[in-house]
């Protein structure tokens, strides 16, 4: 068995692992000094309402409620950067509290975590993860990705960019510019079960998602 087929089975019985693990726990897991920010803004003068999907282009938050119902589920993750692959495994809760983005290497280290509960944005990520790879942007393009069309319509509205759907892509242009692309394999309002695609054209980053939604 080559080096990278050992590692996609690692990541493949991590992945099952974590359809029975609660958020709760993987929320709770301890992790080596997270400090690092990426993708939101920091500082006494930062706002923790928004987070920034592209550069300057700053995502004023919808309430975790606008999504409309609650969810869990558990992705396999593959994320290319500058040339490199990580492979980790994420975990999503939404509830009408909050938003958590939890997300775990194939050691199972807690690579970061991303809450939003409709007052701030916490984001902590290990000092291993590489720059490129934006939990704050990350959060973002969820919410980009998943939440209501009114609701993402509302958010991109003060940006001047714009969303635009079809049966399963999603994309959003800023001007001439397009930043963010997407390919689904359930169709709009199903359960997240299957392959998401999407591409962060501003930050340079890939990533696609095997999605399994998880019954409460």
């Amino acid at each position: 068995m080559t080096s990278a087929h050992r590692t996609l089975a690692t990541i493949r019985r991590a992945y099952r692992a974590l359809l029975v693990l609660p958020l709760a726990i993987l929320g709770g897991c301890s992790a080596e000094s997270m400090t690092r920010s990426f993708g939101y803004l920091a500082g006494p003068a930062a706002d923790p309402k928004v987070a920034e999907f592209a550069p300057g282009r700053i995502l004023a938050l919808p309430l975790p409620a606008d999504f409309g119902r609650t969810v869990e589920a558990a992705q396999m993750l593959s994320a290319r950067y500058d040339g490199q692959t990580f492979l980790f495994e994420g975990r999503i809760g939404i509830t009408p509290q909050r938003l958590v983005l939890v997300g775990v290497d194939a050691m199972g280290r807690r690579a970061m975590t991303a809450t939003w509960d409709g007052r701030s944005l916490s984001i902590e990520s290990a000092p291993w993860l590489p720059a490129g790879v934006r939990p704050g942007s990350m959060l973002a393009d969820i919410v980009i990705l998943y939440w209501p069309e009114a609701a993402v319509r509302r958010a991109l509205a003060p940006t001047g960019c714009q969303l635009f759907m079809a049966a399963k892509t999603r994309e959003v242009r800023c001007g001439n510019d397009t930043v963010l692309t997407a390919k689904y394999d359930w169709p709009a309002g199903a359960k997240w079960n299957g392959t998401l695609h999407y591409s962060n054209l501003a930050w340079r980053y890939e990533i696609e998602a095997q999605s399994k939604e998880i019954s409460p």
